[in-house]
């Protein structure tokens, strides 16, 4: 259960909460462990935090975008409240309002992953460097990101799954904070799947793999393969986890999260099995690296 506030303060109309800290803390620690990888390949770590910025912003605009365009399960064709496009089709000024109902609230993983690799391609295009490099060492900070985040779902009291039908195992919810609507036929004894726990956990798994192939295997790795690893692994864990999420986006049987996993495994296995294939090492050298990405000695 879960003991603590989700609001940590108010100043006025503003309020700062758990849900924003911890995604920007783990943003902050993310970029961290990015720009140990840049060092370890001897590029210059700074790119790292100057496209943080630009891969931040990118992110929140799609993650919101994603948010706005979904139609959850539980969101009424004319929804009262903000749940998806129902309701924002009728109030499109608090599409922009991210921050409405405390920190970073009513945002799509998916669309995070879309937006903030678009703005990691923009810089790196805009600074003359090669995109796959900087995709390949962003993503291993992505994934530990999202190991932290998720822990604000739990403080939130929200995206749990259903019942264990455990009376040990599982979370209970805590009626004296703010909480999501309890299913029909539960109540404050009943017990749910962490499922915020669930994606923690193996986003935490992705992040160890990428992180330690990234650092040992670079000779037999080509730029973006650490990037395709992750639109497999990251996407594999979620598939999975998407069955015990019961307010669910669904399309054709499956949660909409699900198909967009299914081509981002089945996508990604075949573009790297295909570019490992046509290969040819001897003939590529050191493609990886511009001299604006060097660490300036």
């Amino acid at each position: 259960m879960n003991p603590i506030n989700p609001i940590i303060f108010r100043l006025g109309p503003f309020e700062v909460a758990w849900y924003g800290v911890l995604i920007m803390t783990g943003v902050g620690l993310g970029a961290y462990f990015s720009s140990r990888l840049a060092k370890k390949r001897g590029l210059n770590p700074d790119h790292v935090w100057s496209a943080l910025i630009v891969a931040v912003v990118m992110a929140i605009l799609g993650a919101r975008l994603y948010h706005v365009l979904s139609t959850p399960a539980g969101c009424p064709p004319n929804a009262t409240f903000p749940c998806g496009w129902p309701y924002y089709k009728h109030h499109f000024l608090e599409a922009f309002a991210f921050w409405k109902t405390g920190g970073f609230r009513g945002l799509g993983i998916y669309g995070a992953i879309v937006g903030g690799a678009l703005g990691v391609v923009g810089y790196a295009l805009w600074n003359k460097l090669n995109p796959l490099v900087w995709l390949d060492l962003a993503v291993p900070g992505l994934a530990f990101g999202q190991f932290v985040g998720r822990w604000g779902n739990f403080i939130n009291q929200e995206l749990y799954g259903p019942p264990t039908g455990s009376e040990w195992y599982g979370i209970r919810m805590n009626p004296n904070l703010p909480h999501q609507q309890l299913p029909e036929g539960t109540d404050y004894t009943t017990r749910f799947h962490p499922t915020f726990l669930y994606e923690s956990l193996w986003s935490l798994g992705v992040f160890l793999i990428l992180y330690n192939v990234h650092a040992r295997l670079p000779h037999k790795l080509r730029d973006g393969d650490i990037f395709l690893l992750y639109i497999i692994l990251y996407p594999l864990g979620r598939f999975f986890v998407e069955f015990f999420r019961p307010d669910a986006w669904t399309m054709g049987g499956l949660a909409t999260a699900q198909w967009i996993a299914i081509a981002c495994v089945a996508g990604g296995l075949i573009i790297l099995v295909l570019r490992h294939i046509f290969w040819d090492r001897e003939k590529a050298g050191n493609e990886h690296t511009s001299p604006e990405e060097l660490v300036a000695e």
